[in-house]
């Protein structure tokens, strides 16, 4: 299978959720949450360089070969979007496609609780969408501003790297922004956002110090801010973002966190008997008895704060798993490989 198109239509065919490419295997597709050969044919580095090479412009091939690596977005003959990364591999190229839908999904698609609406439609404040890699979290982040864009009059403002999905303005006026782009860095972008007067701004990933400053700043002072975050539980969310400040930045991180946090949706995308996807979640509302968590560092009562606090929107993991499991939706060793990590 030598044709790229080809190899995405046959991805598109069957659900997949990524494609690698790589010297010395055969085609990939990650099915189901496992990688699967489509091909009997190994890719020798020809082939792998040829493929890889097919999505690229001669300008994005020239930065490739200038940095050694390239994340950009890939739209096929039929305007379908992909998410690439092409990188050498001991001296190999290659790359990886990450398919995502054609437009973003609703909040009742992707089987969101109804506090995520809620938070939505918050005038302010700091929304974290967290959990580990490829989880869903830009999938979740599109549908709460899908949801904003197609109920409510605002203006929001994305800074993404790269852009994944493409809102057309409905109620609001949305201004997609990339980084490397139209914006040299998250920092600078949320810098000039903050003076294009904003109802919101999304933030594809908080991953540095000035960033989770201004976007805490921002969020206490009148903005709603959304932000991914890369954690494998909630009570590791201040941590995380103390592990980007000076030891001198600490309480304030403390502070700021305490006073802008409206909420968290931390998530797990799980792979479905059917062969879907379906996104289990627990979910984190910043009340009183939470905030002084967060300043008295007391991080590790946030999962007993979620446990006691479901008449506020709040959801344990395991809660959300169990309805799933009822749905018949999963298996139920996927349920308790999920679970496992938070009990």
């Amino acid at each position: 299978m030598s044709d790229i198109a080809n190899i995405l239509n046959l991805a598109r065919s069957k659900k997949a959720g990524d494609v690698h490419i790589v010297a010395g295997s055969p085609v990939l597709f990650r099915i189901g949450g496992e990688l699967q050969p489509v091909t009997r044919e190994v890719l020798d580095s020809k082939m792998a360089k040829d493929l890889t090479f097919s999505l690229l412009t001669p300008q994005q091939i020239l930065e490739f070969e200038k940095d050694l690596d390239i994340d950009f977005m890939y739209a096929d003959t039929q305007k379908r979007r992909y998410r690439v990364n092409v990188s050498y591999n001991d001296g190999e190229i290659g790359a990886v496609l990450r398919l995502l839908a054609s437009e973003p999904m609703t909040l009742d698609q992707i089987r969101m609780p109804d506090i995520v609406r809620k938070l939505a439609h918050a005038r302010k404040g700091l929304v974290l969408i967290t959990g580990a890699t490829s989880e869903g979290k830009t999938t979740t982040m599109a549908a709460m501003i899908n949801e904003i864009n197609e109920t409510a009059k605002r203006h929001i403002v994305t800074i993404e790297d790269p852009i994944e999905y493409v809102h057309a303005n409905k109620n609001s006026v949305v201004r997609q922004r990339e980084v490397g782009k139209d914006t040299k860095s998250f920092g600078r972008g949320l810098r000039a956002a903050l003076r294009q007067d904003p109802d919101v701004i999304a933030i594809g990933e908080m991953r540095d110090y000035d960033t989770i400053k201004i976007a805490l700043t921002a969020a206490e002072t009148g903005v709603l801010v959304m932000s991914t975050l890369h954690v494998i539980s909630i009570d590791k969310i201040v941590e995380r973002l103390l592990s980007y400040a000076p030891d001198s930045g600490d309480g304030h991180i403390r502070n700021l966190m305490a006073e802008s946090l409206l909420g968290v949706i931390h998530q797990e995308l799980m792979p479905t008997i059917d062969g879907g996807k379906r996104v289990a979640c627990e979910t984190l509302v910043a009340t009183d008895a939470v905030r002084n968590v967060l300043r008295n560092k007391g991080t590790f009562h946030l999962r007993n704060a979620i446990t006691t606090g479901q008449r506020h929107g709040m959801q344990t993991m395991k809660a959300s798993l169990d309805k799933i499991m009822e749905e018949g939706v999963i298996s139920e060793s996927t349920y308790h490989r999920v679970l496992e990590n938070y009990v």
